[in-house]
């Protein structure tokens, strides 16, 4: 089994999809045509994002858009310090300013403009 992608459900689907291209540094596929749904292919994952109108017409509208309060999306990156410079403007709910864990892993948590939780991390190796 391959964990394929994670896909959030919005209601400002071209927000969302600007927040995480600029977020990840790729631009968004629409491999289904403009509309419903952009995907944001990185290093080993997929982020799928879908609107609300998609949920109801393709999954029996089985996921609400900005209602998450319970995943946390992390991306390994190289300097969370030079993360933090770079996304100053994007972010506007920051959570956790870059910290070091006690395990030693640099680490900040923010919200995107849907409020789903996100963690970078670097590992100082």
């Amino acid at each position: 089994m391959k964990l394929a992608s994670v896909r959030l459900i919005t209601d400002d689907l071209p927000a969302l999809t600007a927040f995480y291209s600029a977020l990840t540094n790729t631009e968004p596929v629409t491999p289904f045509g403009p509309g419903d749904y952009a995907e944001l292919h990185t290093k080993g994952s997929i982020i799928a994002l879908a609107t609300s109108a998609a949920v109801e017409r393709y999954n029996n509208n089985a996921a609400e858009a900005a209602a998450n309060r319970s995943a946390i999306l992390e991306f390994e990156v190289d300097d969370v310090d030079a993360e933090r410079a770079r996304l100053g403007n994007q972010v506007i709910d920051w959570v956790q300013e870059p910290t070091t864990q006690p395990w030693g892993y640099r680490s900040m948590l923010f919200r995107d403009p849907d409020g789903n939780l996100i963690n970078l991390y670097s590992t100082g190796h």
